[in-house]
């Protein structure tokens, strides 16, 4: 029984890291970053998160700039982009550095 179960919980989690391995690529170019007014800051210490063009299947749509709290000190955030690669675009998603 221990081992049908430790040999589920391998299988898992190949596909879960396989999953998480796959770039969706995109042949239509992103267009141009839309250019947001910032609402205030809701406190010290929040980073502007700036909003990018997400694809979701059939087309991009604008996912909005929001405000966060650093995870650690010194933190700093990375922007989304999307790059150019295998002969269309791939979304390269933001993160804390």
């Amino acid at each position: 029984m221990l081992k049908k179960r430790l040999i589920g919980v391998v299988f898992a989690s190949f596909l879960t890291f396989g999953a998480f391995g796959q770039e969706v690529v995109v042949r239509v170019k992103p267009p141009h970053p839309v250019v947001e007014t910032r609402v205030a800051t809701p406190g010290p210490g929040y980073v502007w998160i700036t909003g990018y063009h997400r694809w979701d299947g059939a087309a991009y749509a604008w996912a909005p700039g929001r405000w966060e709290l650093p995870p650690r000190p010194h933190a700093h955030w990375v922007a989304h982009r999307w790059a150019h690669r295998h002969g269309g675009y791939v979304l390269v998603e933001g993160h804390w550095r």
